[in-house]
């Protein structure tokens, strides 16, 4: 477990960066005398560039391992921020912004991945997962107001330069603090599950991981992956709109605490360890019930205070993202974690990409909120609980 403690260091680290970049990146594009639809392409390429990097990646950490993906994105990150910080003008940005999400794609596979390969059994691995949601939203609590002060303190210029700064230092320790994981020669579990248990019980696991890896890619999956498309598209339409309200438009840092309360909502939730009895499948779907009525909310404008409503979505969100993990480990073999993973960062990247440049787009004629919603309700109405019940593992942790 000491891999598992110093990975959940770098992972704060590097989540603190980029989450401290989410109330500070609209600000800097009308700065630069960007316009609101514009602004929605360079969130909206940040994301599709994760494509390529994704599909690499789920292929890369099967072959290669995590640690030197994960080292390289965070080192790559760090320099591409710190040239973040002298762009003039918005199309400038909007390469820089390329590059970033082709770079920073294999980070979260590859952690993901590693993570997934030290449990020594299906529980440790549900609580691995929630641990990672902890320091997720450990992370996203503090750092959009902490990236916000620090514009408000030193400009764009040094925030950004700072920042990356901070990347390229969390991926040098990376290389003494992370120790790859291998799997052992003719298993497809880690050296913990297959030294530590009774034969039978690797027998049992092998056998489970021989079915799910048969039926990894079967309809199951591929509908299952309509809903986080659909959670990082009303994330994305979130992350645009909020820093353009009337309320945050004059106040970055205001943008930044608002952005806050919807992390501490995730901290709640991710805190109440007793979810991890629940099936994943089950949190899953009210997890994404649950957010979808949230948006439905924003959308009619009904009266309740933003911060109550950001903090609802932040519950929904913590309940939602360990629960997906746990889904996609219990119905893969280990040896194939990355591609795992990889495809599910593909489904962020794609609703991610989806979700602000719509909003652009369309926010003169339609509520964002409303397309968010929708989204959320069409990717809910593709799963299908008969068959989910003829996927064992699925349902059965």
């Amino acid at each position: 477990m000491k891999t598992a403690i110093w990975l959940y260091l770098f992972m704060f680290v590097a989540f603190f960066d980029l989450h401290a970049q989410y109330p500070i990146l609209t600000p800097f594009a009308l700065s630069l005398g960007a316009a609101p639809t514009f602004i929605g392409w360079i969130m909206g390429i940040y994301s599709i560039t994760h494509l390529p990097g994704n599909l690499l990646a789920g292929i890369w950490v099967d072959r290669y391992g995590s640690k030197w993906l994960i080292l390289l994105s965070l080192i790559g990150a760090g320099i591409i921020l710190i040239y973040q910080s002298s762009v003039t003008n918005p199309w400038q940005l909007l390469w820089i912004r390329s590059i970033s999400g082709f770079v920073l794609a294999f980070l979260s596979p590859a952690c993901m991945a590693m993570l997934a390969k030290l449990a020594t059994d299906r529980t440790v691995q549900g609580k691995l997962m929630a641990g990672n949601g902890l320091v997720h939203t450990l992370a996203s609590v503090i750092s959009p107001a902490a990236g916000a002060y620090l514009v408000m303190k030193f400009g764009f210029t040094t925030s950004f330069t700072f920042l990356g700064w901070a990347l390229i230092a969390i991926g040098v320790l990376a290389m003494f603090g992370i120790r790859e994981v291998r799997l052992v020669p003719g298993s497809t579990e880690p050296p913990s599950i297959s030294s530590g248990h009774g034969h039978s019980h690797h027998a049992a696991l092998q056998q489970t991981d021989a079915s799910n890896s048969a039926g990894m890619l079967g309809t199951i999956p591929w509908l299952f992956f309509g809903i986080p498309m659909a959670i990082s598209c009303s994330q994305g339409i979130l992350f645009f709109e909020l820093p353009l309200m009337n309320t945050t438009q004059n106040s970055i840092l205001t943008s930044g605490l608002l952005f806050s309360m919807v992390s501490i909502g995730a901290l709640l939730t991710l805190s109440m360890l007793f979810l991890n009895r629940f099936s994943p499948y089950i949190r899953t779907v009210c997890g994404a019930l649950a957010l979808a009525m949230c948006f439905f909310s924003l959308a009619i404008k009904m009266p309740l205070p933003i911060t109550v409503t950001l903090f609802l979505i932040g519950m929904a969100k913590g309940i939602i993202f360990p629960a997906m993990a746990t889904l996609l480990a219990s119905v893969s073999s280990s040896n194939r974690y990355g591609r795992v993973f990889s495809l599910l960062s593909v489904s962020f990247s794609i609703g991610a990409f989806i979700g602000p440049v719509l909003a652009g787009q369309l926010r003169t004629t339609i509520s964002s909120y409303f397309i968010a919603f929708l989204f959320l309700m069409f990717a809910l109405s593709l799963l299908s609980p008969h068959k989910f019940r003829t996927a064992k593992p699925i349902l059965d942790q």
